[in-house]
């Protein structure tokens, strides 16, 4: 390990001549080192300490490490404008720091959630200098990865990162007032209303987000996904089975393994979009939960940016968290996995008792045709807990929830022996409402003999007017998790799951409280039987 100087600040000109400033650590000793980047939006001196190692950490391994605010942030100039900026900036910014007094010409990159995405934007104007990157809890399409899920806005995570922005934005301004007002609402969230932002950050991506709710030109103007043709890196992916941007990590993995030829390793923890410890939610998964990621990027950058022999080429490049076992699976790519259905039966009572909707498993007699009723009520939403779209996010109990007379339950026997999945679980839902549009939220949970319930994977979607089909299929979020031997399965399925995605007000998103006083009761019948085979898809891992 190095000792380090004192931390040094330096600018460097975009090439419209905007400056952009970083603090820089570098090891005290003689020699050339390879160059750290992290381009992030939140104020330099944080540098994604919530989740990462302090950059001291990583420059006394042998790095120039830089920390830099983006265009607009920070003590940088420029106007802040969401992803507008970063494929020239960062280009630049790459270039320059490559120059840097001491550094061997290389650099590589890091960061999660916004740094992740400087990341990929620099990556897609090729710079030389650039060798690898690490992308953490990242969206690949921002519609489908990060703004929505299956149609639906997910209003608790973008109102809250939109609130948190506009509040910095007001400090850079010495606006005290518009800043006291919307650091009061980020600790009041989810009762703030959205119209605090159409108020004091009219110029907020939140609304054009809100306006755009559909995919179109808009978001593959700014979508990595429509960046990143004909780049072939090296990368490190990392991601949350509770982070609500796996699905980003999960689609940009998968699209470079299918092109790329150099290495892409894959390490996906129990963790939510942050921290990255062993306690998730409600639950702690034991010290193996503990993020082995600054050790990893350590090991990473070793191997590509100083061409040391780690063993890393050696080692199988993907590493999977399994809940339940609370144990890391190593494996050469994501594992093929074999589908198993478990199919919709009940009484007609799944919202009344617990044991009248079940799950069953290759039944051996016809499943008669039978039907419940879901009634949603806009004054008293079914609630967000846990997942990966609440907040907070992880694993809760959650028997209080599925006894509410808006969730269907539907449980399936104790298991006699466990039962490993692995990858993306869908729902298919044969249904029908009294109203134009209306949401389903689907939750598959591990109940214990004791009768407590605990969420594994979430999915929602948005069923707009003219959409009706037959039947209704809802993506949950990837998961890897072992459920016990003598534990059940169960589905619950609602139609709100407030305030992580904005309610359904019966013909569309409700965008406004005024909007919301025009919310209808939303009748919804779910069909079960032969005729109607609802069932939920699951992913069984192939040992």
């Amino acid at each position: 390990m190095h000792k380090i100087l004192p931390k040094q600040t330096a600018s460097m000109q975009t090439r419209d001549g905007i400056r952009l400033d970083a603090d820089i650590y570098r090891p005290e000793a003689e020699g050339e080192y390879p160059v750290l980047l992290m381009r992030q939006p939140y104020g330099r001196a944080i540098a994604s300490t919530v989740v990462y190692a302090h950059p001291i950490w990583y420059a006394a391994h042998g790095y120039i490490v830089v920390i830099q605010d983006v265009r607009g942030r920070g003590t940088s100039e420029g106007e802040f404008q969401l992803f507008k900026h970063e494929i020239a900036d960062g280009e630049d910014t790459v270039n320059w720091a490559a120059k840097l007094p001491g550094s061997n010409g290389k650099v590589g990159m890091y960061g999660f959630s916004y740094q992740g995405m400087t990341q990929l934007y620099a990556a897609s104007a090729k710079p030389p200098a650039l060798i690898t990157i690490c992308p953490a809890m990242i969206g690949y399409d921002l519609y489908t990865d990060w703004a929505y899920e299956g149609g639906a806005f997910c209003l608790q995570t973008n109102l809250a990162w939109a609130i948190q922005l506009a509040t910095e934005t007001a400090r850079l301004r010495k606006d005290k007032t518009a800043y006291e007002a919307l650091f009061a609402a980020s600790r009041n969230l989810p009762v703030t209303h959205p119209e605090i932002l159409q108020q004091l950050a009219p110029e907020s991506f939140y609304h054009q987000w809100l306006t755009y709710s559909h995919p179109d030109t808009y978001w593959e103007k700014l979508s990595p996904k429509n960046h990143l043709q004909n780049i072939d890196l090296p990368m490190f992916h990392i991601g949350g089975w509770f982070d609500t941007y796996l699905r980003g990590t999960w689609h940009l993995y998968q699209y470079m393994i299918a092109r790329s030829t150099t290495p892409q390793h894959l390490i996906i923890g129990p963790w939510a979009h942050l921290p990255w410890g062993r306690k998730v939610g409600g639950v702690d998964f034991g010290v193996n939960a503990v993020s082995p990621v600054d050790q990893m990027q350590v090991r990473w950058f070793d191997q590509f940016l100083k061409g040391m022999n780690t063993g890393l080429l050696e080692e199988d490049p993907v590493c999977l968290f399994e809940i339940g076992s609370n144990i890391w699976h190593s494996y050469p790519t994501i594992p093929k996995v074999n589908q198993k259905s478990y199919f919709l039966s009940t009484t007609g009572l799944a919202n009344i008792r617990e044991d009248s909707g079940s799950l069953i498993q290759n039944p051996k007699s016809k499943i008669p045709n039978s039907f419940d009723v879901l009634v949603h009520d806009p004054w008293r939403p079914v609630p967000a807990l846990g997942g990966h779209a609440g907040m907070p996010a992880g694993v809760f109990e959650r028997s209080h929830l599925d006894c509410r007379a808006d969730v269907l339950t539907y449980t399936s026997e104790p298991l006699t022996e466990n039962l490993h999945l692995l990858g993306n679980v869908a729902v298919e839902i044969f249904c029908s409402a009294d109203q134009p549009s209306y949401d389903l939220c689907a939750v598959l949970s591990e109940v214990h003999p004791d009768g407590c319930v605990y969420n594994l994977t979430q999915g929602y979607v948005h069923c707009p007017p003219g959409s009706e089909q037959a039947p209704t299929k809802i993506q949950l979020q990837p998961t890897c998790a072992r459920i016990a031997q003598g534990n059940a399965l169960r589905l619950s399925l609602s139609a709100a799951c407030f305030p992580a995605y904005a309610m359904n007000s019966g013909s569309g998103t409700v965008r406004s409280s005024g909007e919301l006083m025009n919310a209808q009761v939303i009748t919804i019948t779910v069909n079960c039987g032969d005729g109607f085979l609802s069932q939920v898809l699951l992913p069984l891992r192939v040992n």
